[in-house]
């Protein structure tokens, strides 16, 4: 899989999940919501620099 498909995976990802608890939870799980996405970009940034050492 390609780096890039990968980060936009994890952007679909984090705008679908605030989607949906937005819509159907009316906002109540933001607190955990929050801490999902930094999660998942501090991943994606992970991911990402692992990648481009690897490639030189």
């Amino acid at each position: 899989m390609k780096i890039s498909t990968f980060l936009l995976f994890i952007i679909l990802i984090m705008q679908l999940s605030t989607l949906i608890n937005i819509t159907v939870f009316d906002g109540a799980g933001n607190a955990v919501l929050l801490a999902v996405h930094t999660i998942s970009f501090v991943a994606a940034i992970g991911f990402y620099a692992q990648i481009r050492s690897e490639n030189g």
